[in-house]
């Protein structure tokens, strides 16, 4: 056993692939004292029975930057360490057997280009000329991805754990873990045992990279990692006659993936209704082990297969394997420094690409953890994303039995989550449903996607082309356009910031100007140190002391712990209230007259004009009106206490019947906000993305003397822009766009959409994206004296490019 010391830097917990490469990549930084401690062998827990497929491309450009770091690095591991990894790129092929499939593996093939993802998109006959062995009956398309892989998973680990070592790292196995001691929100000291031994270290920091575990080293150290594990069935046959290496080939449409490896081939399985594992623990002595043959259970997966590769017919099976992998709520994994805590770090819940992106997450992660910020966008698997509630244990029990079909269910654009549904409700969530309303979900919370109309099936039907509520949202747009519409709000977060150094501290992390009246809303960003955008808000001023800071539902948790952890010496108190109001914005040109029927308040210009909230009478009960739009009309968002709150609905539904007043959805809102040109937090603007080049110049005030990002914003304003985020409209009506598409500028792909959708309104669809600069600077007249196409599916369509809105670009509509 190795020597364990009494103190480290870091104490990483789990040695599976992921630990090993945290392990790994810190150790290349430099870092001293690093300890890994493993309960029992090294890969032992779900590393060990992998498959070891290795893919470059991922839904974003980020996640793909880190796929392919993680093959680069294991293609060199071997040299450095002398372990083989059995690395070895052998092309992948994933084939589509229906139209709708078809369709999503070309945009993924068009997605694959913008991020610079080698790619071939392939016919059924080019597809059975590279895979020889595949019955193509019912094959409608294939992608073909020459500089996919494979690997061994055991081996990839024990190489990084070795060059771990070999840079001064202590790797500790049958070490567990029995404890971990706290002050306040720092991690002191991890308690251990080994055999008979017991030991502390104290430690700066730790990760927590316990695989399955996870969750319960989480509670442990007092955060939240939600995550199950659930039952994953491959089988591996005897050795075939004259088999020799073949592309990994996935068949999605039928569950399955094949890997031939040393002349057998492994067939795996991602059915749609899973079966999750451990619900009340893992077994204490989980070493290397397998859940029991549920052959009932795969079987429908190898009926398939025997007609997709008939060779299986005549080949016995060598092995039937079913082992646990850890799924999240969202099929994404969770990296980042834990909301909760100031020194605990998370790196797990990798949802079966464990192999393919854990040399990308150790990178990515020891370096956020060496600067102690972010080196890119990592929102997508920021830990900060997962809600408190999200660590239920019954609701990840739900969860996962959907999450890991998930994996190879058709991605249709809008689907929904089926499970674990219904938990957070608005105070307006039966009025909704009893007026139509077909929901979604978004960190947990059900909310109003879209409406149907009488006779019409409250539901989803989804496609790649026009979904069946294509027609609700554009009257519901239409409506807000027009007449009046009404939508609940009531998701996003709302967080008090109060105190004596209220305004101090807000002029400090926002890049606004938060010196102004009682009432004032303020649009802003929070920015990190290379003025990138952490958040997108609007602050409103409620009282001397006191902010009301307003969030997108997702990020609510993230913006409030981004907060928490900048108060220094400020005095101020940021407490969560998003439950404790209901929200309904009342938008369109005849806002104010449905608004005036049912208060006697003032919404007049004068008075109430835009940026400016109030409190009202309204019906019998009071309320706040905040005057800010996020659809770009005439409007307010009406606040009102959630004991009161249907009563409010009730008062304004019933005075907007004789106006024809319309319920909406959060798709109109989306649909709404893009023909305005308004950004998307996670989407449009990101962490790494400058608020100057996002076009958000105007709401950062550079002569404050002192915020988060001052430097920054004025070193990019001297030395110019090196990209610009653009607006975009297809010249055809009939495409459709969701995002990640090409942008093309002069023929050339010189970016990606970062969102997409149907303009109703504008009647095409509409996008935005970031173009590059020829030059930093580069005058705005000749990059829209370009020429620009948008890659739909391999077609290019042309586009209009603007940076001013395609709707109201004055902005007069919701100010008059």
């Amino acid at each position: 056993m190795a020597t364990i010391p009494a103190s480290a830097r870091v104490v990483i917990i789990g040695g599976g692939v992921i630990g090993c490469s945290v392990a790994y990549h810190l150790a290349k930084l430099g870092w001293k004292d690093v300890v890994l401690l493993e309960r029992k062998q090294l890969t032992s827990g779900t590393t060990w029975h992998a498959a070891g497929l290795i893919a470059q491309l991922r839904a974003t450009a980020n996640m793909t930057k880190l796929a392919k770091y993680s093959q680069e690095l294991y293609g060199n591991l071997e040299t450095e360490t002398g372990v083989a990894t059995g690395f070895k790129r052998c092309g992948s092929i994933t084939v589509a057997l229906t139209e709708e499939r078809r369709e999503e593996i070309y945009r993924q093939a068009g997605m694959a280009r913008a991020f610079g993802v080698e790619v071939e998109e392939i016919s059924p006959t080019e597809v059975k000329n590279r895979y020889e062995h595949l019955n193509i009956d019912g094959v409608t398309a294939g992608v073909y991805l020459p500089r996919d892989g494979q690997g061994d998973p055991a081996n990839i680990a024990l190489a990084l754990a070795k060059g771990a070592r070999q840079n001064g790292a202590v790797v500790a196995e049958r070490t567990k873990v029995t404890g971990i001691n706290r002050d306040g929100r720092r991690v002191t000291s991890v308690d251990w045992a080994a055999g008979n031994e017991t030991g502390t270290i104290a430690c700066d920091m730790i990760v927590n990279c316990a695989g399955m575990w996870g969750h319960e080293v989480g509670r442990m150290a007092g955060v939240n990692v939600p995550l199950h594990a659930c039952e994953h069935f491959y089988i591996v046959t005897e050795a075939i006659k004259g088999l020799t290496q073949m592309p990994v080939l996935r068949v999605p449409d039928e569950c399955a993936y094949y890997k031939e490896d040393a002349g057998k081939m492994l067939l795996g399985a991602f059915e749609p209704t899973a079966k999750p594992w451990a619900m009340n623990g893992i077994p204490e002595d989980f070493e290397f082990d397998q859940l029991p043959e549920d052959f009932d259970h795969f079987e429908p997966i190898l009926e398939a297969a025997v007609e997709r590769l008939p060779m299986l017919a005549d080949a016995g099976i060598h092995t039937f394997f079913n082992g646990p992998e850890s799924f999240t709520p969202d099929d994404a994994y969770h990296l980042g420094l834990a909301p909760e805590m100031d020194n605990v770090w998370v790196a797990a819940g990798f949802n079966s690409i464990g192999i393919q992106s854990a040399g990308g997450a150790g990178m990515a992660l020891s370096q956020w953890m060496d600067a102690g910020e972010k080196p890119f966008d990592l929102g997508d698997v920021d830990i900060s994303r997962m809600q408190p509630f999200q660590g239920n244990k019954t609701y990840l029990f739900e969860r996962s039995k959907e999450t890991l079909g998930l994996l190879y269910a058709d991605h249709f654009p809008f689907r929904q989550k089926a499970t674990a549904r219904g938990i957070r409700r608005t105070p307006f969530h039966q009025h909704l449903l009893d007026n139509g309303a077909v929901m979604g979900e978004l960190a947990g919370w059900e909310r109003a996607n879209w409406f149907a109309n009488d006779g019409q099936t409250p539901a989803y039907e989804y496609s790649w082309k026009r979904q069946n509520f294509f027609g609700n949202v554009a009257a519901e747009v239409n409506a807000i356009r027009t007449n009046v519409g009404m939508y609940d709000m009531s998701s996003f977060g709302k967080i008090r910031v109060e105190g004596r150094d209220a305004m101090a501290f807000m002029n400090y992390v926002g890049g606004g100007e938060y010196d102004v009246p009682v009432g004032k809303i303020v649009y802003t960003q929070f920015l990190n140190a290379k003025a990138g955008i952490e958040a997108d808000v609007t602050v409103t001023r409620l009282s001397e002391t006191c902010y009301l800071v307003v969030t997108p539902a997702a990020t609510r948790l993230a913006d409030q712990v981004w907060m928490q952890r900048h108060i220094g010496n400020f005095n101020v108190v940021i407490t969560d209230v998003t439950a404790g109001e209901g929200v309904l914005a009342v938008m369109g040109p005849n806002a104010r007259a449905l608004l005036q029927k049912v208060s006697p308040a003032d919404f007049s210009n004068d008075h109430n004009p835009f940026g400016t909230a109030q409190e009202i009478e309204i019906g019998m009960g009071m309320a706040r009106v905040h005057r800010v739009t996020y659809v770009g009309e005439l409007g307010w968002e009406v606040y009102v206490a959630t004991d009161m709150a249907a009563h409010v609905f009730e008062t304004l539904h019933a005075a907007g019947q004789d106006m024809d007043l319309k319920l909406c959805g959060m798709h109109m809102m989306d649909a709404a906000r893009m023909e305005k040109g308004f950004r998307h937090f996670g989407h449009d603007i990101t962490a790494e993305d400058h608020v100057l080049e996002a076009g958000l110049g105007f709401a950062v005030k550079r002569d404050k003397p002192d915020f988060i990002g001052r430097d920054a914003v004025l070193r990019k304003r001297d030395a110019g822009l090196d990209r610009r985020l653009v607006q975009f409209k297809l010249t055809d009506p009939e495409p459709l766009l969701y995002h990640n598409e090409p942008i093309l500028r002069d023929g050339m792909v010189v970016g990606y959409l970062t969102s997409g959708g149907f303009g109703h309104h504008l009647g095409a669809a509409v996008g935005m994206g970031y173009v590059p600069c020829t030059a930093p600077g580069e005058p705005v007249t000749d990059m829209l004296a370009s020429t620009y196409e948008i890659d739909v599916m391999g077609t290019k369509v042309r586009a209009e490019a603007q940076l001013k809105p395609f709707y109201d670009p004055t902005g007069t509509r919701a100010k008059d």
